[in-house]
């Protein structure tokens, strides 16, 4: 099986996710995972699918002719998980990630997402996931940001500094944020 990352995007509608499953699984392929969304009107969206190498082209076709409807299919091979070996030629394993999430709430204003995002990188972390939403406060109206950010901490980093470096920088953006452990 031939393992790809699937980004589409076009005019919300009806029947978009039904169109790419349907070429999916026509072609002996497998919806492995997906993250899609309807944002300012258009449908965008990512999604893993693996398909029989054999089928692989023909599925790459179909999912083009979809253009002609409006919607924009680019397909990318999936990436591998990278393995090590030691001196002596033996699998590594690496010490396991913790998965963690941290939710940050505040007034709306230019720059949130890469303040926070700037810290996380600092720290040589990942960003896995990342969700967002422009709200009215309850009572006064105004606008409220809110961000979910899913990383994995590796074992080498430390919660407590994390915590601080992102406490630091939400003081300044007048935001508030909370960090955990997602599991």
């Amino acid at each position: 099986m031939t393992e790809w990352i699937l980004t589409l995007i076009g005019p919300d509608r009806p029947g978009l996710v039904e169109a790419v499953a349907e070429r999916v699984v026509a072609r002996g392929g497998n919806w492995m995972a997906s993250r899609l969304a309807h944002l300012g009107g258009k449908f965008a969206g990512i999604a893993h699918v693996a398909v029989p190498e054999a089928e692989a082209e023909s599925l790459a076709e179909d999912l083009s002719a979809l253009a002609a409807d409006g919607l924009v299919v680019q397909v990318e091979e999936a990436g591998k998980a990278l393995t090590g070996t030691d001196h002596a030629g033996q699998a590594m394993v690496a010490p396991s990630p913790s998965q963690h999430r941290l939710q940050v709430v505040g007034s709306d204003r230019p720059g949130i997402v890469r303040e926070i995002s700037g810290v996380l990188s600092a720290a040589g972390i990942n960003v896995e996931s990342l969700s967002t939403e422009y709200t009215a406060a309850p009572m006064s109206g105004g606008p409220i940001f809110r961000a979910e950010f899913q990383f994995l901490l590796p074992p080498a980093h430390s919660v407590d500094q994390l915590r601080s470096d992102v406490e630091a920088v939400a003081g300044d953006l007048m935001v508030e944020v909370s960090l955990g452990s997602s599991l």
